[in-house]
């Protein structure tokens, strides 16, 4: 018997979606509901690598923890990632299958690539209780409706119903809603059957006229009014929502275990991939963790982080444009801590042979760390694990540029002491192996390492544990489903799909 659905769309971008999906889930697998979470197509430089070494959108990874599952390509079967304005790399059933264009994605390739989606979704159907699916962007791009493969193109497919999630903290939700529904077709209408707020600050009795009166304007319910929690933004997709210069997130607001504080800079370079590699940084009680674009910001940092990119060569000329090239190297001349992940690492090494990526051929690196990059077109997706400063360390690796590692000392080995990834030069470590940090043992030993030689008297707390924090995180966002939304409802409509007779909308979608 196939599994109950339900599709989690969106007035807007960053909406909430994610995170509600996220908190669906968790509340579904607390009772004991066998539940997957799914997206169709996902446009994120967040990424991750599942067990079978398949490339799928980190917030597809958080959630299918938030469903105590392990992820799968089924649950991300097409992921977008931009290379630049007009252009992304298509990355099918976790491989990449090539760049295009979005006119030319848009164009044709994105309709024919349902079947596959409906397929992947089927398959998780049979053999949950339950899938959880996310939408992207609003159901209402009325420009993108005929190719649709993400919204309504899938709740139409495969008959699920309908939850329209809205942020009130932007303004604007009841408008928000009736337009959405407003601009659907009559099929799509359907299937809507209610709406979510989210985001909510304040006394919920003042808000509940207009949720009468928006019921009476379109004939559908509001299945629950969860309030604004902060720290809850866990790995998102639609790019960084904190500006340059704010902390990120929320970090530990616990004191720190020794008598000064850390200060990591992490250098906001453009397509900016993975940056949820800092997470586990600002977990940590005293340790406060920027995003950086000016030079001078550099100067207080104690570790300056260069994460990972989708576009190295771009990354290098911006960080020589912006002057923060000459102040990484005054830095690694001086002795205090660099780390470079992934693209960042490649950058810092000697030169880089690009073919692939940014078609620039040879090109000259910030010359650090004694590191030659060759592109190769083959994606390098794995999920390694080995040790570093003494400690368990386990990753995973998302990128084209093969290192050939000319000197300095290992920076990840196996048990045999043999090198397995980057190196070190100094108080300036590069790796491969996105998601590192959180191993508790290495950060701390790692964080040991960058306090003593920043001369700082920084203790790590002895019980931080990230994936416990990650568990916290991900029961709080249950917590909010099952304390502020009707969940008897929402479990009727993923059992047995929208309401019959919903009332139409006009004016629906232009012919």
């Amino acid at each position: 018997m196939t599994g109950g659905g339900l599709l989690v769309a969106g007035t807007t971008s960053d909406a909430g979606k994610s995170v509600v999906t996220a908190g669906i889930c968790r509340w579904l697998v607390r009772h004991g509901v066998k539940v997957a979470p799914f997206k169709a197509q996902n446009m994120s430089l967040n990424s991750f690598v599942t067990r079978e070494g398949a490339e799928i959108g980190r917030a597809q990874a958080m959630q299918a923890q938030a469903c105590r599952a392990e992820p799968t390509a089924l649950m991300n079967p097409v992921l977008l990632k931009p290379g630049g304005e007009r252009s992304s790399q298509v990355v099918l059933m976790g491989r990449p299958v090539g760049e295009m264009s979005a006119r030319g994605y848009h164009g044709g390739r994105q309709q024919r690539l349902l079947g596959t989606v409906l397929d992947c979704l089927e398959q998780l159907r049979d053999t949950h209780d339950a899938v959880i699916c996310e939408g992207a962007g609003s159901p209402a791009e009325i420009n993108l409706r005929r190719t649709d493969i993400v919204n309504m193109g899938i709740a139409r497919g495969a008959g699920l119903p309908v939850l329209i999630v809205g942020d009130i903290d932007r303004g604007g939700v009841f408008a928000s809603f009736f337009g959405t529904v407003a601009l659907l077709s009559r099929e799509d209408q359907d299937l809507v059957a209610g709406f979510l707020v989210n985001k909510f600050r304040g006394d919920v009795s003042l808000l509940e006229p207009g949720l009468g009166m928006l019921h009476g304007l379109t004939g559908r319910r509001t299945y629950g009014v969860l309030p604004f929690r902060h720290g809850l933004g866990i790995d998102e997709e639609d790019g960084l929502r904190v500006s340059l210069r704010g902390a990120v997130r929320e970090s530990a607001v616990a004191a720190p275990a020794g008598e000064d504080v850390l200060r990591v800079a992490v250098c906001a370079v453009p397509l900016m991939s993975n940056f949820t590699d800092v997470d586990a940084l600002a977990a940590e009680p005293g340790v406060v963790v920027r995003f950086v674009d000016r030079p001078e910001e550099l100067a207080d940092a104690d570790l300056v982080v260069v994460p990972g990119t989708r576009g190295t060569v771009r990354a290098l000329r911006w960080l020589r444009e912006r002057g923060l090239a000459e102040e990484l190297l005054r830095r690694a001349a001086a002795g205090r801590p660099v780390l470079g992940v992934c693209g960042g690492f490649q950058l810092l090494g000697e030169h880089i042979e690009d073919e692939v990526e940014s078609r620039a051929g040879h090109v000259d690196g910030l010359g650090v760390l004694p590191v030659r990059v060759r592109f190769a077109r083959e994606k390098t997706l794995t999920r390694p694990a080995g040790r570093a400063l003494g400690e368990p360390v386990e990753g995973y690796e998302i990128h084209h540029g093969v290192a050939d590692v000319l000197g300095g000392e290992a920076f990840i080995s196996d048990d045999r002491g043999h090198r397995l990834d980057g190196c070190r030069v100094g108080q300036t470590w590069g790796t491969h192996w996105h998601g590192s940090l959180e191993s508790d043992g290495f950060r701390r030993a790692f964080l040991r390492e960058v306090a003593a030689a920043a001369g700082r008297r920084f203790v790590p707390a002895p019980d931080t544990s990230f994936a416990a924090l990650r568990e916290e995180q991900l029961d709080r966002l249950g917590d909010l489903i099952e304390q502020h939304a009707d969940t008897d409802a929402l479990w009727r409509l993923i059992e047995s799909g929208a309401p019959r007779g919903l009332p139409f909308i006009p004016p629906g979608a232009p012919a």
